[in-house]
């Protein structure tokens, strides 16, 4: 609970117009993109400077009030949840791109920047910033950092670690610090920018980030691949990777969500398929056409019914988009969508595709899996109703045999949503007891008060559900 004097300081620091605590007003911060949980928060802050947060960092240390950083709200693993109230810190107004520097190849922002506002901007000069979640339209880069945010060009360019190179951030205690920058090289001490790149806002603040850019491609060109049964359709995506060929997207979806989003985007897909894979190869011209001559050549050897190459950038586009709406496509299916997140090596995707068609049946549930089979990166997403407490348990022991496939199979809990609270009871198989109480201390070492989003990547002995805070 914040008292009146307390509200007073924060209200002095930012504003009236930025200092929320009315019911109606901090609603819309109890919940994120995540079905199932759900706290009020005592405050919403709405800081400017970077200077405003250590402020306000300082007055929440001092009378130990969490505090949760907060962007755009579409993550998928409750990462925002103030599941302890507290203050939702929201960064949107740091919202300025300071600079795109054409020299370095580099953008330093404000962690409020909307991830597809970035893309814009630097392509406007020829440049490219690869990362692209799904929700990049709305995401911020503050948000895609404090997840480590992929997308589906990750098989080629990697996902947004790869493409932090500095930040300024703030500590519990108001510290404001700098780490990184704008050099390639930079070996001096521990790499303080990887560290707090993924840690969901549970060491400190971030306020500036500095990124890599990349030549922006010269072309593109997008082709589709249909497949009777998913064996052929991985070892079509570990064929074109052993021939050396590198695509910047190859996409997957089982029959289940092409159906879904065929209703939805009328593409007219062949929904007597079992798979399809979404392929699409950006360069030089003549690289992409014998690139995409020769994935189609092998797709149709490892046994494609139909392969088509779109004829047009805009055809291609129109394929990539409706395979972006596969979230919003099954949403409608039912009151409450969970998309999930696990990760596999390339060479086991079938079998996890497989594993997920079985405990679908096994619970009685209806799973639709697609996601990123360039990288092993699949979202099965079950279309459920958490009011319905006896399908919800259903749906936590399908996932959780899911997640345990995942492992046992060499692959990891989550590849690009994160931990926050939908993945902190699995946290422990991926890295290990031993590896959890590391973690514990380093945020000690950051946050020897525990303000900075408490709740969240380190398990309770009990799973949390609903967490409604009255």
């Amino acid at each position: 609970m914040i008292s009146p004097q307390l509200k007073n300081q924060f209200i002095a620091i930012v504003g009236s117009k930025y200092y929320l605590d009315s019911p109606n007003e901090l609603y819309a911060y109890s919940y994120d993109a995540t079905p199932i949980y759900q706290s009020m928060p005592d405050a919403v802050i709405m800081p400017e400077t970077t200077q405003e947060v250590s402020d306000i960092l300082k007055l929440a240390n001092e009378h130990l009030i969490p505090v949760v950083p907060r962007g755009s709200g579409t993550n998928l693993a409750g990462g925002t949840i103030p599941v302890e109230g507290g203050i939702v810190l929201n960064m949107n107004r740091f919202n300025k791109i300071y600079e795109i520097d054409q020299r370095n190849l580099t953008a330093t922002i404000g962690t409020g920047v909307v991830t597809a506002d970035l893309h814009k901007a630097v392509e406007a000069v020829g440049l490219f910033y690869p990362p692209d979640p799904g929700s990049m339209r709305i995401s911020t880069v503050g948000g895609n950092m404090a997840q480590c945010a992929g997308g589906m060009r990750g098989l080629k360019y990697g996902v947004t670690k790869d493409y932090i190179m500095g930040l300024e951030y703030v500590l519990p205690s108001g510290e404001i610090l700098r780490c990184g920058g704008k050099n390639v090289k930079d070996v001096a001490g521990y790499d303080m920018t990887r560290l707090m790149v993924g840690s969901e806002g549970t060491l400190g603040v971030v306020t500036e980030i500095t990124v890599k850019l990349v030549p922006l491609p010269e072309t593109k060109r997008t082709l589709v691949a249909y497949y009777r049964n998913l064996v052929d359709a991985a070892r079509t995506v570990e064929t074109v990777i052993a021939s050396k060929i590198i695509p910047a997207t190859m996409e997957f979806m089982d029959q289940s969500t092409m159906k879904v989003v065929d209703d939805f985007a009328k593409l007219g897909l062949p929904l007597e398929m079992k798979s399809m894979l979404l392929i699409e190869q950006d360069g030089s011209e003549d690289q992409v056409v014998k690139d995409i001559e020769k994935i189609a050549e092998i797709a149709r050897q490892e046994g494609a019914a139909l392969v088509e190459v779109a004829r047009t950038i805009e055809e291609g586009a129109k394929l990539l988009a409706a395979r972006r709406s596969a979230l919003a496509a099954l949403s409608r299916l039912r009151p409450t969508t969970i998309l999930e997140d696990a990760t596999v090596p390339r060479s086991r995707l079938a079998e996890i595709v497989e594993v997920v068609e079985q405990v679908a049946v096994k619970y009685d549930l209806q799973i639709c899996t697609f996601g990123h089979a360039g990288d092993g990166n699949l979202h099965p997403t079950c279309m459920t109703d958490e009011r319905n407490k006896e399908e919800i348990h259903r749906v936590e022991q399908a996932f959780d045999e899911i997640f345990r496939a995942a492992i046992r199979m060499g692959g990891t809990i989550t590849g690009e949503h994160g931990v926050g609270m939908a993945k902190m009871n699995y946290l422990s198989l991926k890295v290990g007891d031993g590896g959890v109480e590391l973690m514990k201390r380093l945020k000690a070492a950051f946050d020897p008060n525990n303000i900075m989003n408490p709740g969240k990547m380190f398990a309770n002995s009990e799973r949390r559900r609903v967490v409604v805070k009255q």
